[in-house]
């Protein structure tokens, strides 16, 4: 194995082809069968045109897709952007948010590295130094400590405590593509001795290129919180469309089940106002359907809502742009109001659980305030009082759980779900590990819908490379592909992910690992529903 080059943090400004190199002869070994290198597919290189039109030195791949200025007068133009930005994200009056916390991270790293022993990226990547969770944050840090802390006239002295980095276009559209490096899971806040947040950094400079130079990944801004907020859904799907499509699922359903079941949409009064991911109602209509299956069969008074926003939990500003956060966050809130329930019901969509139940305390009050619940908390109730009857042996294979990052480790929901697995799944068995110290699925922070150019490559060789360790390491005895094993992954952008994953090395075809969520699993095992509500085929 060839030693990965030393990069040094001011590295960064100097100009060069690349910053470093990928190659898969550097990434940490699979478990058997995919130990070898060769069992990971050659990484695509970068087109001609794209490396000619977009600023790709940073590595081998490009996420953001900033197009090269064409004139040194851009170049300093795009630089003084990102210096008012900076200087923004430092004042009250614009990031009264997060503020704080950011501070705190800014001004406390003991450059200890133990976040780099939590990072599944830096792991994976082959301990890439590039890739260390505190390297993009010493970059900004030097930066901010510079440029904003003493306002540009540190003095020789004060560069040479602290570190210095010319502020250029290079760094600047290196640290754009570098903050899309990083999953924001968090595992390195949790690790770090003192509680700096290098994620909650990496979330920040995201800001700045959005919220003060119109730059952001194009799945996540244009075809993202945009669309949602013009149409209803960042899926493009319209209230029409989706009502139409969630009767198809009914049907559907009510076939497979034997139940006959209607969602009831705009229901004034109701208790829950339920909120699904639309990706699920495109990609994956089993789990709306399940959902459906479950309320209805336990005798609840629910509603969906056909209002903007209000049929789609997606809100991906909580990744890059509090802004456009809020005017989500909003919306669902407004659709609740104008319903009456009495609180809102967040499908399996982690982003969206801690966007709603977590970030949006911030902005949702007064009126606006009103309760919302994890699903896994209702699952819970549901199934551990026996409002719903179940029988465990339909569910007799392999199953293990994938805790989503928002969800478990960010947001504290750990028990609920495995107190219904527990239940529901006599296989059942734990990742390693697990729980809050799971790693994340490698499409954490938008990158589970990030597909342009190669970086469908990084995100399965590099981002997801740990958990499909965890995955191959939880079946290891059950690999053979006449068993049927089963990952619970009760999260949307979790489940894209692994889809993709699974895919990329052939992992279905050769083990028969599926994934699903976990209203499917219950439904699958519930007495009053005809048998095998789960297909086992690839989807």
């Amino acid at each position: 194995m060839r030693t990965t080059k030393r990069v040094r943090v001011e590295d960064i400004s100097k100009p060069s082809a690349k910053l470093t190199e990928l190659r898969r002869e550097d990434f940490k070994p699979l478990p058997e069968p995919f130990q070898t290198p060769e069992a990971t597919p050659e990484f695509t290189p970068l087109s001609e045109k794209a490396a000619e039109t977009y600023e790709s030195s940073l590595d081998d791949t490009i996420a953001v897709s900033i197009p090269k200025p064409k004139t040194k007068e851009e170049e300093d133009r795009l630089v003084a952007q990102f210096l008012s930005g900076l200087q923004k994200l430092f004042t009250k009056e614009n990031n009264w948010t997060f503020l704080q916390p950011l501070l705190m991270s800014m001004d406390h790293c003991a450059t200890c590295h133990t976040c780099s022993d939590a990072c599944h990226i830096y792991e994976a990547s082959g301990h890439n130094p590039v890739y260390r969770p505190a390297y993009r944050s010493e970059v900004f840090r030097r930066l901010y400590k510079k440029h904003v802390k003493h306002n540009g006239n540190g003095g020789m002295l004060q560069a040479w405590r602290d570190g210095e980095i010319e502020l250029n276009w290079t760094t600047v559209a290196r640290l754009a593509e570098l903050a899309y490096r990083c999953n924001l899971c968090r595992r390195c806040a949790q690790t770090c001795p003192i509680g700096v947040d290098n994620a909650l950094i990496a979330h920040e400079i995201r800001k700045v290129f959005s919220q003060e130079m119109g730059i952001a990944p194009k799945e996540l801004h244009e075809s993202g919180s945009v669309l949602q907020l013009k149409v209803g859904s960042s899926t493009g799907m319209n209230d029409v469309v989706v009502k139409d499509n969630i009767e198809f699922i009914d049907e559907d359903v009510s076939e497979k089940t034997g139940l006959s079941i209607t969602t009831p949409w705009d229901k004034y009064g109701a208790d829950i106002l339920l909120i699904h991911n639309a990706g699920e109602i495109m990609s994956w209509p089993f789990n709306p359907g399940a959902f459906a299956v479950i309320f209805e069969s336990a005798g609840l008074s629910w509603t969906m809502s056909s209002e903007i926003a209000g049929f789609d939990s997606i809100n991906y500003g909580v990744w890059y742009d509090d802004a456009q956060f809020a005017r989500v966050a909003i919306k669902h809130a407004e659709a609740a109001k104008k319903l009456g329930v009495k609180k809102i019901v967040l499908g399996e969509c982690g982003h969206a659980h801690k966007a709603l139940t977590v970030i949006a305390d911030r902005v949702l009050t007064g009126e606006l305030n009103i309760p919302r619940e994890s699903c896994m908390v209702t699952f819970e109730d549901l199934v551990l009082n026996e409002k719903i009857k179940v029988d465990p042996s339909r569910n007799d294979f392999p199953v293990t759980l994938h805790d989503p990052c928002n969800l478990v480790r960010l947001m504290g929901v750990v028990a609920p779900q495995r107190r219904v697995l527990k239940k529901i799944a006599p296989r059942f068995r734990e990742m390693t590990p697990h729980g809050v110290d799971n790693y994340c699925c490698g499409g954490g922070s938008g990158f589970a819908i990030m597909s342009g150019h190669n970086f469908g490559d990084w995100r399965a060789q590099i981002a997801g490379r740990k958990k499909l360790e965890q995955v191959l390491n939880a079946f290891k005895e059950e690999l053979d592909p006449s068993i049927n094993k089963y990952i619970c992954a009760p999260c949307s952008n979790c489940k894209g992910q692994l889809r993709d994953l699974l895919a990329y090395y052939d992992v279905w075809e050769k083990h028969r690992i599926m994934y699903d969520g976990l209203a499917e699993l219950i439904v699958n095992c519930m007495v009053d529903v005809e048998p095998g509500f789960i297909e086992w085929e690839w989807h």
